[in-house]
């Protein structure tokens, strides 16, 4: 029968065609194609944001020594220098990239104390990374990979500031171990419930709180939307006894906030500008400008949109801050937009160490290892006052040479730029309270009492 169907549709004009269709018809069918990247089903807005995203995701692995001791090692470490006992901790956790020369933001954290930090990208690569900056109010911190010059990485994109949809599906991408990334899938369920305060460090009613499982390991990893765009940085997940876990994250808001805050001068290169910018809808923005600052004094004025720095236009945060600083004589040319109208204004920054000397009246040192030794403290832990304006607001309030800050208004006095940043935004008259370390000599020793003092700034 089949012989006899064929024969007769090869009699036929244009029996070559009757025939692949007979064919065809017999074997059952046309056949199935495989799916193209275009029409997959399974292709959906997830898939495609979590490609997009994982390249920017990265594994953090830290390594802190902690120094062990009791009162008798302490006896003998300060009067005969003899060494404490030494304990490695290891701490994993995520972070994301935000910038193609290496910059991640992740958990404070999750990197606080650390002595050493590797990150381990999605394709396997593993860098050391370095601390920039940090903010324990905010729990975000600023890494910086160690790279051969010209390396660029996978950046992600930013949502804006208050672009959230309660309900809306998000995702939860971490590096958790340094196995490979992983995510999950959830809803935004809660928004950041109330602004920051300023002085406060966040908790759960500043954060977004999302179905979406939140692994341990994945805390500095990002919470995306369906665009791929990081709308939060993971933190922790709260599990009650018998309960479902919450996850949350630090809103975006807070997370543009800090990184506005670590590029500027006054945290890159310890000068006084006064302003800070962010980029909003691709338009440089002044958002804030400190009363008596080098930026005010030049005339910059918060809402002003800046448009060049020294005759070029910024081309991204870290180029910005990068152009503000560039001046050997520390100064820049804006041009900025109020307005209608076009400004050149010029700003002249000043070194954090002259504007201490100016508000306060002293000098400060950031001891060395040695020096720290010799003065009773571990390397980071206080600042050494050098010398004291007799008559100015330290020498009045019975500073002295030899005396140690360890902090300013309940801020650790780390280094140099920690008082300057903090003295920044102090007003003529307002009072700022130190943390002292006080060397006083009994017969051959030398006791170290710890005390505090007011001094009002000029």
């Amino acid at each position: 029968m089949h012989a006899k169907m064929i024969g007769a549709a090869m009699r036929n004009k244009g029996g070559l065609n009757t025939l692949v269709v007979l064919v065809i018809l017999l074997l059952g069918g046309i056949p199935a194609s495989p799916a193209t990247a275009a029409n997959d089903i399974r292709r959906d807005a997830t898939v495609i944001a979590v490609e997009q995203v994982n390249p920017s995701v990265v594994n953090i692995a830290t390594e802190t020594i902690i120094e062990q001791r009791d009162w008798y090692e302490e006896l003998f470490r300060r009067y005969y220098g003899a060494p404490g006992r030494q304990q490695k901790s290891l701490n994993l956790g995520s972070g994301v990239i935000i910038d193609e020369e290496g910059y991640i933001v992740t958990n404070f954290h999750v990197v606080r104390r650390a002595s050493r930090i590797q990150v381990k990208l999605w394709d396997g690569r593993e860098f050391e990374a370095e601390p920039v900056v940090a903010t324990e109010t905010s729990d975000v911190a600023l890494l910086k990979i160690r790279s051969k010059p010209g390396d660029k990485f996978k950046a992600i994109k930013f949502a804006d500031d208050d672009d959230l949809l309660l309900g809306e599906t998000v995702l939860a991408l971490g590096n958790p171990f340094g196995l490979g990334n992983s995510v999950s899938k959830g809803i935004l369920s809660s928004k950041n419930r109330r602004p920051a305060t300023g002085g406060e460090p966040l908790n759960l009613e500043d954060w977004l709180q999302t179905d979406a499982a939140i692994n341990p390991g994945n805390s500095g990893g990002p919470l995306v939307n369906l665009r791929g765009e990081l709308i939060g940085l993971n933190v922790a997940v709260f599990r009650e006894q018998n309960g479902e876990g919450l996850g949350f994250s630090i809103p975006v808001k807070q997370v543009s906030l800090a990184v506005a805050r670590f590029f500027t001068p006054e945290v890159t290169d310890s000068l006084w500008f006064g302003g800070q910018v962010k980029n909003r809808s691709g338009q440089w923005l002044v958002s804030t400008v400190q009363p008596s600052s080098p930026a005010a004094g030049a005339g910059l004025k918060e809402g002003d949109r800046l448009v060049q720095v020294n005759g070029r236009a910024p081309g991204s945060l870290i180029a910005l801050n990068r152009m503000l600083v560039a001046g050997a004589d520390r100064q820049a040319r804006l041009t900025v937009q109020r307005g209608s109208e076009n400004l050149n204004l010029t700003v002249r920054m000043m070194p954090f160490e002259d504007m201490i000397q100016q508000k306060l009246g002293l000098t400060l040192l950031e001891p060395n290892a040695q020096t720290a030794r010799q003065l009773g403290v571990n390397p980071g832990d206080g600042l050494y006052i050098e010398n004291v304006e007799a008559d100015g607001p330290a020498g009045l309030a019975q500073l002295q040479k030899g005396f140690i800050i360890t902090g300013i208004d309940r801020i650790k006095a780390r280094e140099i730029r920690i008082v300057g940043e903090r003295l920044s935004s102090s007003k003529r008259g307002d009072p700022i309270t130190l943390n002292l370390i006080v060397p006083r000599r009994v017969g051959n020793f030398v006791e170290f009492r710890q005390g505090t003092v007011e001094v009002k700034v000029r």
